[in-house]
Formats: structure tokens, sequence, C-alpha cells
């Protein structure tokens, strides 16, 4: 990520705050953090600040469309360049098929699928207004899941929304390709994170997998940056599947 300026929507915590730190950690320039939660935007600036980098958190509902792009805009004003943009925030609700209601729905793609897509909006028309660096002038990457692809129970509501925003990144990727904007996302299986060890889920997923284990954070957020790092010159519009073989594509 050397000398490049990150921003991260849903990087107060989490994966999000990680792919932060370890880009910073790999020479990012810059950082923005755009949250909900405005105390854990501030925090997730601590490895910049530390190194002295400019950084700057803003606080957004990204639901709302002029909200999501108010919060984009400070941020980019303030950094003066977004290189890469990461959308890792999301909600992972978990309901029998069933029983999903319409407010579930409503949820879900709130976040989810309208959410990425007004920072996608916001994050290309910044970059197309800068110059190009090796002849690209932004990255974008989603972060999408294996769900997209094969079923699992308590989840259908999820999975649909995933598999929406593995849509919009290859329809954002066709559009904008001429610009030299780079658009992928990277799916990851089930996280051996506190929360998915809460959930259960972990060693059913581990019996799955040829490797008998599920991903740690930073082996996903690896593949995040190189996604959206100076070394991707001529991909986009790819889901990348990191799973340890839980599923081939």
């Amino acid at each position: 990520m050397k000398g490049l300026s990150v921003v991260i929507v849903g990087g107060g915590a989490g994966l999000g705050a990680l792919i932060g730190e370890m880009a910073v950690a790999e020479g990012a320039a810059a950082l923005g953090i755009i949250d909900i939660n405005a105390e854990a935007a501030e925090a997730a600036l601590a490895p910049a600040r530390s190194k002295g980098l400019p950084c700057v958190s803003a606080t957004a509902d990204i639901r709302n469309g002029p909200d999501a792009h108010a919060a984009f805009e400070a941020v980019a004003a303030q950094l003066g360049r977004v290189d890469t943009l990461v959308n890792s925030a999301a909600i992972f609700p978990r309901k029998p098929l069933l029983e999903i209601t319409d407010a579930d729905w409503d949820a879900s793609n709130a976040v989810n699928v309208k959410g990425t897509y007004h920072m996608m909006v916001a994050a290309v028309r910044h970059m197309q207004a800068q110059e190009r660096k090796d002849e690209v002038r932004g990255r974008i990457v989603n972060i999408t899941s294996v769900d997209a692809f094969k079923a699992h129970p308590q989840n259908a509501h999820y999975a649909a929304t995933k598999a929406a925003v593995v849509s919009l990144t290859r329809s954002f990727a066709h559009e904008v390709a001429p610009e030299g904007i780079l658009v992928n996302s990277v799916a990851p299986a089930g996280m051996a994170t506190e929360k998915a060890k809460q959930l259960g889920f972990l060693g059913e997923l581990a019996k799955a997998s040829p490797l008998g284990r599920g991903g740690t954070p930073r082996e996903i957020a690896e593949w995040v940056l190189m996604t959206g790092g100076p070394k991707n010159t001529y991909m986009t519009g790819e889901n990348v599947i990191v799973s340890g073989g839980y599923i081939y594509a």
C-alpha cells in the first residue's frame, strides 16, 4: 500500500480496522475511516497517528445517500486524494428462512447493498477527477462472502445481499474501467472472529474445509490489500474467493 491514501468504510472495528492497521504497516501515505461509531472510528486511526500520517475519521449512516456522500467528501477533502476505498461495513443477521420479515430484508439491503452502492458512487466521482498513478486513478474493494455462492441455514437475506454486491462490483468495474478505476471484491468464508465463535458455525466450516480450519482476519485482509494496492494495475470486475478450499470457483 506504499504511497496510497486509503479510506475504509466500516473501519472502526473488526476486519475493517485490521485492514487500516495493515495498510499503514505496509506504507500507506494517509488513512481515512468512515464508521457509524464515532469513537471507534477515531480509535482506529491510532496506527496512522503513531506514524504521523495524515488521517481523518467521519461518522456516517451509509444507508442514507446524502449522509454517505457528505462523509466521503469530508474525508477526501482533508486527505486531498483517495487512492483506495474499502467497503467493509455490513450487518450479518441470522434467521430461519420462513421467519424473515420485510423489516429484516430492508435492514440487510439498506446497509449491505445500498450503503455499499452509495460509497462506491462517492468514490468514483472523486476518483474521476484525480490524476492517474501507473495508469490507475483509483481502486475500490468490496467485502462480499462465500455465502453469495453457497447456501447456509438461517442467512438467506444476508447471502442475497452479498450476491448483490458481487453484481454491483461487476457493473461498476465495467463502466469505470476506461477511466482507470479498478473495482473488485474479496469473498471470505467464515473467519475465526469472536462473533463467529459465538455463533457456533466454525466447527462445521472447519470440517468442510480441506485445510481443516476457518481463515483468520489477517489472511483475508492480505487479499484486500493486494487487490486494493499498487501491485494491482490490471485486475477489475473480479471476486476473489478466500475460503481455504471451502468452495472452488
